[in-house]
Formats: C-alpha cells, structure tokens, sequence
C-alpha cells in the first residue's frame, strides 16, 4: 500500500508538471545533427484559434447553461489566433535562424519562403500571421485556391476515391474498436461522465433548469460514408470531442475564466478533458484505411519539396520552388492527425499524447551530412502551451513553444535521423495502396 504522503506527492506532481515546458530526459537523442548543413524544411501547420465551427443554438442542446457568444463568425480565426500565429511565426523565424536554415532579420528570405494555405479564412489567415511573424515589414503573400474552393491538398476529392473506399474505412474503424461502438463509450466512461458532469452542472440555473441531452444518451453508430464521404463514426465520444474542443478554444482564446467551461474548467482540467478530443480523432482520422486517401497529397507534396530542394531542379508538383529554403502548408487538425497516423508518429507534448492543438505543426527538416554527403530528414511536432495561447506570451529560445522530436517506424535511425533512401520507401510504403493494410 502506498501511503498517504506518498499519494498526496504523486498527486501534487500530476497537477503541477503539465503546467510547466518539457525537458528532454537523459539519454534521450536531441534530435540535433551537429555535423550536417540545412537544406531545406517543411511545416504542415493546423491553423490558429477559431471560434467554434456552429453556432451556440446547436449546442446549447447538450449543456444546462448556454455556450458563450464569439465576436467572429462561426469557424473563423480570431483577433487573438491572428496574434498568436504572428507570435508563432516570429518564433519560428529564429528557430530556423539558429540551425542555419534561414538568417535571422531582413527580407533577404521573404523571397525563398513559401507560404500556402487552404482557402478557408482561418486557414488564409493563419497563412497570412504566419507570413507577417517570420517577415515583419516585408513583401510576402500567401498562396491558396480562391475562397470556397476545396482544396484536394487539405481535403480528398471524391475522384480520389475507389468503389468500396468507405466501406474499407468502416471496416478498418470496426476492427479497432471490437466491431461494437458502444464499446468506445465503455472505453471513455469515465473522461465522458467528467464531462458530462460539467455539461450538467455548470452554469446552470437552479430556477430555470435546462432539460438537456446527456452524452450517455446520444446513440453510438458506426457506417459507411454517404455520396463519397468517409465512415462516419458518431455517438457519445465523437460529441464529446467536439465540444472539449469548444472548451479548449475558449481557454485558448483568453476568455474570461467565467466564459471557460462556464467557470469549471481550468488547464488542469481542461487537459484530462482532452483525452475525449484526442481518442476520436484517432479512430477517425489515424486510421490507416482513412488516412491514406487524405494524407497521400500531402506527403507527396512534402517528398517533392523536399527533392527539389535536394537536387535544385524543378519537380512538377512542387508548389516550393527550387532556391526556396522553406515551405509552409496551412490545414487542419484532421491533416496533422492523417499524415501521423498514416506514417505511425506518435508524441507527448504540453502533457497530452498526440494532440494537434491549433497552431500545431509537423516539421520535416532536409539536412545533409557533411562526411557522407547524403541527405537525412527529420521531423519534429511544434505547439505552444495552453498557457502560451491563453496568455499570448512572447514566444523565444528563452521561452519556447513545444518542439519534440519523432520517431518514424521502418526508417529512423538511433539518432532519429532517417536516410533520404529510407525516407522516401517508407513515403511509398504508407501511400501506396497495395502495402496498406487496415490498422
């Protein structure tokens, strides 16, 4: 048995440590190459902080209390995203500035830097803070299909899929969860019951209750997608993922702690929330049969650069050009999470595995060994804290965001670095359809 202070002790440590920036542990590889030169890097970024993509009336339905009213339209970036792109840009300009890959001031670089988004406003407009961070004051402009348009970069056309693409979706997905929804409710009982404590609860007026839907009582099902779309996976969890994502944006957008989960959600608790956020994108957009046909464009979009980069010639395709030392996509959540469950990478970061907060990025850097000649890649995840989005807090090598390395299966090294040889085979080998098998 363990005693009491001894409990008392984990516990305090379990409040306090996420609270605080990660330190690489002993032994640990940094994930630094000291005797290589930079080539070349690519960001695959999540846009900023949005305000929800509906309208309060549609989920007013699941709380004792109304959510609260944003001053943008539903879906967009905010003010207070904008500033914490422009931060995170800013930040990432010297990143880049102290590995060689960029110089630290001036526009001499605004011109090998290219920046595109999707065509959505939180996307362009991430695109466009993240420009004015790493180039404050210079010519700079960012690429994107016009407005409205979906982009087959960020989003699968439906030319892209087979006959049977969903059906294989839904199969990969059943087989993961033991062919049984419910059994995901089962699974998350107890982070859903939290939840839905809070729904309940808070806020609410005593003299005017609010007659609600429990999470416990929205049905679990699991089936194909209709007219091309994907599997739809829906019921307790998938509900609950997007409204603790409401509550995460409302604590990164520096709302007023009354505006937070209706005063009964804080960082500590917001955190175990987002468990909930975490384990449904994983079966709905980690699952290898879903991930292929979304992730496939952008990983030959990341190959393309970063070969083009590698030999100079001009690779069609290739929305970098060759003199570029960087390119910087703008997406979503759902593209982080395609991309890393097609290629198995997994990280911890601010205290949570495999979150992809707003503002969140894959990084995949091109170096090349100066005793070898060859080419490595790494890659890395970024995000800033909780705190650091609700606070908007300069961001710098004294005080920097989360930046973890990663391991790829099948192709790091010890040192996590990966051969360009083996990079591009494991590239092949996760897209290509005929290597794929349902995960």
């Amino acid at each position: 048995m363990i005693p009491a202070i001894r409990l008392a002790s984990i516990s305090l440590i379990c409040l306090v440590q996420p609270l605080s920036l990660l330190t690489a542990q002993a032994g640990t590889p940094s994930g630094k190459t000291p005797d290589a030169d930079p080539q070349f890097v690519v960001y695959l970024s999540r846009h900023g902080v949005r305000s929800p993509t509906g309208k309060p009336e549609q989920y007013n339905p699941y709380s004792a209390a109304p959510w609260p009213a944003w001053d943008v339209a539903p879906g967009y970036l905010t003010a207070h995203g904008f500033e914490l792109m422009k931060l995170f840009g800013a930040y990432d300009r010297m990143e880049l500035a102290s590995e060689g890959f960029l110089d630290s001031a001036g526009c001499a670089d605004a011109g090998r830097v290219t920046f595109y988004s999707d065509s959505g406003q939180r996307t362009r407009e991430t695109g466009n803070a993240l420009a004015a961070g790493f180039f404050p004051g210079c010519a700079t402009s960012v690429r994107g299909l016009p407005e409205g348009t979906a982009d087959p970069l960020f989003h699968s056309s439906r030319v892209d899929r087979n006959p049977g693409d969903s059906s294989l979706e839904t199969a990969a997905i059943a087989g993961r969860i033991g062919g049984n929804p419910d059994n995901l409710t089962e699974a998350y009982c107890s982070q859903l019951f939290a939840l839905d404590q809070i729904l309940a609860t808070c806020g609410a007026s005593v003299s005017d209750p609010n007659h609600r839907i429990s999470l416990f009582d929205i049905p679990a099902t699991l089936s194909d997608g209709q007219e091309g779309h994907h599997a739809e996976l829906k019921g307790p969890l998938n509900t609950a993922a997007t409204l603790t994502e409401n509550l995460l944006l409302e604590y990164a957008q520096g709302m007023d702690t009354a505006n937070v989960g209706w005063g009964c959600v804080d960082g500590a608790k917001l955190r175990s929330l987002l468990v909930l956020h975490t384990a449904a994108e994983d079966f709905t957009a980690r699952t290898t049969a879903v991930a292929r046909i979304q992730a496939a464009k952008l990983l030959d979009q990341v190959r393309f650069s970063l070969e083009q980069a590698m030999t100079g010639k001009r690779i069609p395709g290739a929305l970098s050009k060759p003199s570029d030392r960087a390119l910087i996509l703008v997406g979503h959540d759902t593209n982080l999470a395609n991309v890393a469950g097609l290629l198995d990478l997994n990280w911890i970061a601010d205290g949570r595995r495999d979150d992809t907060p707003p503002g969140g990025a894959l990084i995949f850097e091109l170096w090349r060994s100066r005793t070898t000649g060859g080419y490595l890649v790494r890659i890395y995840f970024t995000s800033q804290t909780l705190e650091q989005m609700r606070s908007a807090a300069s961001l710098s090598l004294q005080n920097p965001p989360q930046r973890v390395p990663l391991f790829l299966p099948g192709c790091s090294s010890a040192d996590l670095s990966c051969s360009w040889p083996s990079f591009v085979e494991t590239i092949h080998q996760a897209t290509h359809p005929s290597s794929i098998s349902a995960r």
